[in-house]
């Protein structure tokens, strides 16, 4: 693969940032927009588990997509004080993903603003995500191609680009989000994925309350290299094509997967992959 380093800003206007980033989307890295919040001294793991360690939180491994389990379907539950717990003892593959921890504990809302830096930011869906050393997010693209601003806290994360234009490199999986799940990004095999090598993309590395934009449509594969949790605000598409993309995926795509899935099983999940790769 070919990745270049996605560049960094120390802070940024709203002009310079529609003008330079939302506009051509491209994706950079704001290292102190975020300075200012109370959550910038306090979100750490342990303010999180003091706050809301007595709820029950979804947990998603590694494993491949299976016929029977639902679309963001969680593959365990643990209260947050067990899993934050977990993550200090050493690596591990569970992660929380898409988690609307605000509407438990609303007095983190308190934590944080709504940057005023020319995305129409959606205010009912901050979420969160979390992960131990290691674990991984496996790469995809969001559902509704929104514009994504990626706050990172505590720790080291990973983060590889790709946009939407080097899709056909990326071996995508039909009616789905997601590329082939045995591609390894940390490691490919291009002898079995040589379109890989075609792929052009991009790196960084973020650190505590540094905010990665994400424009829209891009691919995104996570890796935490130390346990550590991110926010994610989002604005609707821009861009009227994409909006449409998006309106196809929430209101057919996803459906469709779903019906097949019942009808065919593995089958159906077996004939994508193969597909994947052609």
């Amino acid at each position: 693969m070919q990745l270049q380093s996605i560049p960094r800003v120390h802070s940024i206007t709203k002009k310079e940032f529609v003008r330079d980033y939302v506009k051509p989307q491209k994706p950079v890295v704001i290292e102190h927009l975020v300075d200012d919040w109370d959550a910038y001294e306090k979100w750490r793991l342990s303010y999180i588990k003091e706050v809301a360690g007595d709820k029950e939180v979804p947990l998603y491994d590694d494993r491949p997509v299976k016929h029977d389990e639902g679309f963001n379907q969680a593959h365990a539950t643990m209260s947050m004080s067990d899993y934050i717990d977990l993550l200090k003892k050493g690596p591990t593959n569970y992660r929380i993903f898409l988690y609307n921890l605000m509407k438990e504990v609303p007095s983190l809302k308190n934590d944080f603003k709504f940057p005023k830096i020319g995305l129409r930011l959606l205010k009912q869906i901050p979420m969160l995500f979390f992960g131990g050393e290691g674990s991984k997010v496996f790469m995809h693209h969001d559902i509704d191609w929104a514009n994504i601003l990626h706050f990172h806290f505590e720790g080291r994360k990973q983060c590889v680009l790709f946009p939407p234009s080097e899709t056909p490199n990326l071996y995508k999986v039909p009616y789905s989000l997601i590329t082939r799940e045995d591609i390894n990004f940390d490691n490919p095999d291009y002898e079995k994925f040589p379109k890989l090598k075609e792929a052009k993309g991009f790196i960084c590395h973020l650190n505590h309350g540094e905010t990665l934009y994400m424009p829209e449509g891009y691919w995104h594969y996570m890796k935490y290299e130390t346990p550590g949790f991110s926010m994610s605000l989002r604005s609707l598409p821009r861009n009227f094509s994409n909006l449409r993309k998006a309106l196809y995926n929430v209101f057919y795509m996803r459906h469709y997967d779903n019906f097949m899935r019942r009808r065919k099983g593995q089958d159906w999940i077996d004939e994508k992959n193969e597909k994947a790769l052609h």
